[in-house]
């Protein structure tokens, strides 16, 4: 089979134009439908479709809706970390690894922002029901336009109803939330029985080497689990675990590689210079907008191949 060649599937009419990967039509009962002709055009083919889809302008709208929703949400998790962890689990230990953890996540001015947070974990309880409240309005805010995208990706002409949106995007947010503070909980045990192996000497090199790598392997396994509850859950159709897991797994690492050389450079950036004590949020948003654009370009790649899988599936039956 050549690389330029077509192929085609059941539902696909000869008269009918053949449209790009990721404006596959799909059935009313928004089910797994075959793909529609996909051009199979070999891997720098699909490289190059992937960073013209990438330069579209709704895809960086879409990536900075979410990344300014995203900022607002993000502190208010925190804070809901923090108090679960000091609150319902009363955990010391727990308190300290979110701490780690959210420090992981954060490209730059950490101890910064962490500081201020456990402020506002341990003040008043209106100060934690305001967080919880603005956390379940703004993480609405993070998925609209995300599911508006993954749409677009995997060719869904419909998306959900505002209530079915807001139903989703809140199982989503909780399902962030208990992955969040299952990594949290892992990282908490895995630190109690490192001190009872070195028998309380915890402030070592070789101790401090393995709790943060640890502490790395659980904010990689969230990554991916957090992009892959994403690409599964939120297109409103059912899109095939296998058919994103794969992409998730991917992201999820290059989304940490990503951060590390984010890291390097922005230092060069010299956001100080142009935003004075803004620069903090400034950096954190244009992290969110990387960070929207990696989701987005991996939703691309989710789709493309399962459409051309699906074409392979329907060429062989044909046979």
């Amino acid at each position: 089979m050549a690389d330029e060649q077509i192929v085609a599937v059941r539902e696909a009419s000869v008269e009918s134009p053949a449209p790009t990967a990721g404006e596959e039509k799909l059935s009313p009962k928004l089910a797994a439908a075959d793909a529609h002709p996909v051009e199979e055009s070999g891997t720098l083919a699909q490289v190059k479709a992937l960073g013209k889809y990438m330069t579209r302008t709704e895809v960086h709208t879409y990536a900075f809706s979410v990344a300014a929703q995203v900022i607002l949400s993000l502190f208010p998790f925190i804070v809901l970390m923090l108090t679960l962890a000091r609150r319902v689990f009363h955990s010391e230990r727990m308190v300290n690894v979110v701490g780690e953890m959210m420090s992981h996540f954060l490209p730059s001015n950490q101890d910064f922002v962490m500081r201020n947070m456990r402020v506002l974990a341990y003040s008043h309880a209106e100060v934690k029901i305001f967080s919880v409240v603005m956390l379940l309005i703004t993480a609405t805010g993070v998925f609209l336009p995300l599911e508006v995208a993954l749409n677009s990706v995997w060719g869904v002409k419909e998306n959900r109803s505002y209530l079915k949106n807001q139903v989703v995007s809140i199982g989503l947010a909780l399902g962030v939330a208990i992955l969040a503070m299952g990594s949290v909980a892992m990282s908490a045990a895995q630190q109690s029985v490192m001190n009872l192996v070195f028998f309380g000497h915890t402030q070592n090199m070789v101790f401090s080497f393995l709790a943060k790598s640890f502490l790395t392997i659980c904010a990689v396994i969230a990554s991916v689990g957090l992009f892959f509850i994403i690409y599964w859950g939120l297109p409103n159709r059912k899109v095939p675990a296998r058919s994103v897991l794969p992409t998730a797994i991917v992201m999820g690492v290059l989304w940490e590689a990503a951060k590390y050389i984010y890291i390097l450079v922005l230092p060069h950036l010299d956001f100080h210079s142009v935003y004075g004590p803004f620069e903090v949020s400034v950096g954190l948003i244009m992290w969110a907008f990387i960070s929207g654009l990696l989701l987005l370009g991996g939703a691309y790649v989710s789709a493309t191949r399962q459409a051309l899988r699906e074409a392979h599936a329907a060429e062989h039956a044909e046979e």
